[in-house]
């Protein structure tokens, strides 16, 4: 797999200006804020209307430059029914403070909490709320985002709000000193993940006197301990920092609206035009983090999961300036490649590695590091010099061939391919991906930038290549095997290492590697499309997929697409067999079945997958899901190749091992997950009919063989049902020719018949009996934070149930976060919503903390008793504001066909077809009252509720220094009943009864009543 190059470029407002043009500039500005008796269309420097755009877009754009400095892309939707704003700044972590280390990442959490406009700490999150939205914001190494999403009607209200973030933040004392523990708590979180702990020991490793060489999250100690100790007060660090470096020529600003472009810029200029222009330089660091004596180095680290990789890293220039090029990309698509001759290919023919992934891996304005990344194999670790010797002869075999026009021109087409027909995203989605751009492009290319490769540069390949060479590479290798020997600690996650030089007559045989006869260039690509033509429109296209063949082998839905109209279709199908979940060790089978046969298919189909083709076959408890997605013009090609694989599938025995052990070790390795992973998983194993445990799935590995693999799997596919879906660019007749091609080889080849009735059943869900009250406790000695998930249950999906279910938790929804996380601190994780499983539903609360779960319930209970009140004492208003959110968020249309694809899918697999079911619900639920809301609290979720059904599930740790002991610093749980403790799962399961199965929505002919028994 290769990576694309994330770079960034330093923003310079006042580039190939003249210096007439910088007079008029700066005769706009008054010691740095803008002229109040300035109009507002003297605050636009540079108006720009010819953003390059995609020819499927219909979107307006506009760019501006600000007198202020700032940079602004307008996007006009009239049609969106979200409006979304993002705010990059282009500081990140590196320029923190050396003496207050995460403060850029603190300030980014405090501006959330009150403005001199806005002072009520909750107020932006709750208006968002009120308004159907949504925020959120991240720092990274060089520049920090803001952004969030809105109903449309009240963006300009969200904008306000936005702005005073960088206007007037209040930086309160009381919010300081709390919101350190939400940072320690996100990183008390990080510690046990590999990824963050080995991207920190990079930060550790590199010269000292480097700004990389720094603890970007932050925690107590730096933001509180250690300031405090040197009598630096933080809040003042953090007025200081937000001074220094929040400066409009900084920033650079998205928003996306239904207004005219007019009317967006005003609102924009209104709003923004005051942000205070410091003139700050954004930093760039020319210098690279590793010296040289630093280079031709190797790190063992002993990681938290069983894991094993290998790390190639060597310096790079930051080739952000060239993007017309792409230098780095041409080398990622070769190098990160998976087809044959590929570095991949070549790997696991020698039984070494599975994946491999490269490109640029971090990167920031003057210095990026270009990154080889394969994951290792049991005999892979013994070969490590010989994996690092492999890439230097792709390397050489690169250096030799030199840059070829043709590949560049293959991704070029590639690229104006996928931008001419580029899916809509989700304003949020959109607006935050592209508002880093602004800063790295010209505002006319920040929307194609990225896909267009209109200039050939072979000499600045031939320059990246250069610093490809043993004298500057730096290895890291990741494996348990290495715990004895890693004798240094990391300070911040204290991940253990040991750093050694790589032995001179090692970096010799690297540096004479010549070539090796495998390893070729790759083919050029036959998956590319070449006819983007679409399918009349029939005239009697349906809104929603209807039923085009129902046979007793197969049923196949149909919908045209005639809302997106790009030359894509999605086409799905479900492989039913009851045999696949039968009991662990076959759910253990069809796992290896899927991984083998992914495996064995992915150098054919990579080629598909850059072309824009894509495919995935994973496992359910229902069988499999063979799923293919793209451009339509050559999808029949690769269902074809899938399906003769797959009815002629032959297992390598080698490879089997390889997946086997593979597969082992990440049963085991699911203690390390989170714990709020844990509550969720241990949740659905109490409630769900029929779910294998890890540890059952672990047991039974002993008894699996190849030979019981290759005798299974044509036993899976002889006896099936498929329920298909073919939707977007197809008419009937291509739907159901491609459904022919699965089951004339599934017939021909596996002779495969129908199943029973009763074999396409769905699982049911265990019912709690009313006035319950069930606690079931793990424990994990990984993570030093324990987690609740508490649940109430409130009964069957159906319209009344689904509507008053999520209308109360959209309600509750911000004050849970403001009350449990914000004010109380309980952890940085705090979740509430609906959890919808096997047709049954409830409300469930979250918390991932340093607190014992029991301390936890009981703020949980006390939370949820307050609601009465809060529901109670809201205004009509208000609470009319939460159910036109509610509706807006439910009515909200598909952006992509991917996305209307999986919410018919979804219908379709559930069994329930309810195809309209936002419009019929939404329709109900603005019939309700706040006292229909309340009745269905005091009815179901009330402590002393005769219909209340709870389970909570506790994480407890056991690891040093965690939240295991409940210290009495907290009433224990729910005060109205002692809970019952469930220490047996079989024996609670077996004491329940179970709920029926949804019925389907829609009058449709169940698969029973068609087959003869």
């Amino acid at each position: 797999m290769h990576i694309l190059a994330s770079t960034q470029l330093l923003f310079k407002p006042f580039k190939n200006k003249t210096v007439k043009e910088l007079c008029f500039y700066s005769s706009f500005t008054l010691f740095g804020k803008a002229n109040p008796k300035m109009s507002k269309s003297d605050l636009v420097y540079r108006r720009l209307d010819n953003i390059i755009k995609s020819q499927e877009d219909k979107r307006l754009y506009r760019g501006l430059e600000l007198t202020n400095g700032m940079k602004v892309l307008l996007v006009s939707d009239p049609q969106t029914d979200k409006s979304a704003a993002a705010m990059d700044v282009n500081v990140g972590f590196l320029s923190d403070p050396k003496n207050v280390k995460g403060l850029a990442h603190f300030c980014e959490h405090m501006l959330f909490l009150g403005t001199e406009k806005y002072p009520c700490e909750n107020d932006y999150n709750k208006f968002l709320q009120e308004h159907g939205g949504s925020s959120n914001a991240a720092t990274y190494i060089d520049h920090t985002l803001y952004y969030f999403d809105i109903v449309p009607d009240h963006l300009k209200n969200a904008l306000d709000r936005f702005a005073q973030f960088f206007i007037s933040p209040l930086f309160t004392e009381s919010a300081t000193e709390r919101e350190i523990n939400a940072v320690n708590s996100e990183h008390d979180k990080n510690i046990p993940s590999d990824v963050w702990r080995i991207n920190q020991l990079d930060h550790h490793l590199c010269d000292p006197d480097h700004p990389y060489h720094t603890f970007g999250t932050g925690n107590t100690y730096t933001l509180s301990t250690l300031p405090k100790e040197s009598s630096i007060n933080v809040r003042d660090e953090l007025l200081k920092f937000h001074s220094q470096w929040y400066s409009s020529n900084l920033m650079c600003l998205a928003v996306l609206g239904k207004e005219s472009l007019d009317e967006l810029e005003e609102v924009v200029v209104e709003l923004f035009g005051s942000v205070n222009n410091k003139n700050v330089k954004a930093a760039r660091w020319e210098t690279h983090p590793f010296k040289d004596d630093q280079l031709r180095t190797v790190v063992y680290v002993t990681p938290v999961k069983d894991l094993r990789n290998l790390n190639i890293v060597f310096p790079c220039d930051d080739y952000t300036d060239f993007y017309k090029s792409a230098p780095t990309n041409y080398l990622s698509h070769l190098i990160g490649h998976e087809g044959p001759g590929s570095i991949l290919s070549a790997l696991k023919a020698r039984g070494w590695s599975n994946q491999l992934v490269g490109g640029v891996r971090t990167s920031s304005r003057g210095f990026s590091f270009f990154g080889i990344s394969v994951d290792l194999t049991e005999e892979g670790m013994n070969h490590v010099d010989d994996i690092v010797k492999l890439v230097f002869q792709y390397i050489n075999m690169l250096k030799k061939e030199k840059p070829l026009k043709w590949i560049q021109d293959e991704n070029r087409d590639i690229g104006n391919m996928t931008f001419r027909f580029k899916d809509k995203e989700s304003p949020r989605n959109y607006i935050s991906n592209v508002v880093n751009n602004l800063q790295l492009y010209p505002l006319e290319d920040v929307l194609c930038a990225q896909y267009m490769l209109n200039e050939w540069k072979p000499e600045l390949i031939e320059k990246a290549l250069k610093d490809f060479v043993p004298e500057k590479v730096r290895l890291a290798v990741v494996a348990k095997a290495f715990e004895n020997i890693c004798d240094e600690t990391e300070p911040w996650y204290g991940t253990k290492f040991s750093k050694q030089n790589i032995p001179l007559e090692t970096l010799k045989v690297w540096k004479e590697a010549g070539l090796c006869d495998e390893l070729k260039l790759p083919e050029k690509n036959e998956f590319i499309p070449t006819d983007f033509s679409l399918f009349p429109l029939d005239n009697s296209v349906t809104e929603y997929p209807v039923i085009i063949q129902d046979t007793a082998l197969t049923r196949v839905w149909f919908k045209q697409d005639d809302k997106f109209l790009l030359p894509k279709a999605n086409v799905m199908f479900d492989f039913v067999s009851p045999m696949a979940y039968l009991d662990p060790l076959n759910c253990n089978l069809t796992h290896m079945f899927v991984q083998l046969f992914r495996d064995a298919l992915n150098e054919y189909a990579y080629a598909a997958e850059l072309a824009g083709l894509k495919w995935e076959l994973i496992n359910t408890k229902y069988g499999l899901i063979l799923g293919i997605g793209g451009y339509n013009n050559k999808q029949h090609i690769l269902l074809e190749k899938i399906m003769d694989k797959l009815t002629n599938f032959k297992i390598d025995p080698k490879r089997f091992n390889i997946w086997k052990e593979h597969y082992i070790r990440n049963l085991k390795n699911f203690s390390a997950e989170q714990p709020y992973q844990h509550a969720v998983y241990y949740l659905t194993v109490l409630l769900t009919e029929h779910s294998w445990t890890k540890e059952e799935l672990l047991a039974s590995t002993d008894q699996l063989t190849l030979e019981m693999l290759e005798a299974f799997i044509p036993q899976v596919l002889s006896k099936m049902h498929i329920e298909c879906l073919v939707h977007g660019n197809a008419d009937k007749a291509k739907a159901l020719d491609l459904v022919r091609i699965v089951e004339e080889l599934l017939t021909a080849k596996m002779n495969m018949s129908p199943l029973l009735p009763r074999q396409l059943l769905l699982n049911r869900e265990l019912k709690l009996e009313d006035g319950c009250h069930y606690s079931y406790e793990k424990q994990n000695g990984v993570h030093k934070s324990s987690c609740i998930e508490v649940y109430y249950q409130c009964g069957l999906q159906n319209r009344e149930n689904n509507v008053k279910l999520e209308l109360f938790c959209q309600l509750i929804q911000e004050p849970c976060f403001d009350v449990l996380r914000t004010k109380e601190q309980l952890g940085y994780i705090v979740f509430s919503g609906v959890r919808k499983s096997n047709g049954v539903q409830g409300l469930r609360i979250i918390i991932q903390s340093d607190r014992h779960p029991e301390y936890l319930d009981s703020r949980i209970e006390e939370f949820l008793h307050s609601m009465l009140g809060y529901i109670s004492d809201m205004t009509e208003e208000e609470f009319s504001r939460h159910r036109e959110a509610l509706a807006a968020q439910r009515l909200e249309k598909p952006k992509q066909l991917s996305a209307q694809t999986n919410q018919f899918w979804s219908e379709i697999t559930a069994q329930q077809y309810h195809f309209d079911r936002a419009n019929v619900e939404v329709a109900y639920l603005r019939t309700l009252t706040k006292q229909d809301v309340i009745a269905f609290y005091e009815e179901l979720l009330k402590s002393d509720a005769s219909g209340r059904k709870k389970l909570s599930v506790h994480i407890v740790s056991t690891a040093e220094g965690g939240a295991g002991i409940n210290n009495g610093n907290g009433e224990a749980g729910d005060k109205s009943k002692a809970a019952s403790v469930i220490n047996d799962i079989t024996v609670f399961k077996s004491a329940h009864e179970m709920y029926p199965l949804v019925q389907p929505y829609m009058n449709i002919t169940r698969k029973g009543n068609r087959c003869k028994l």
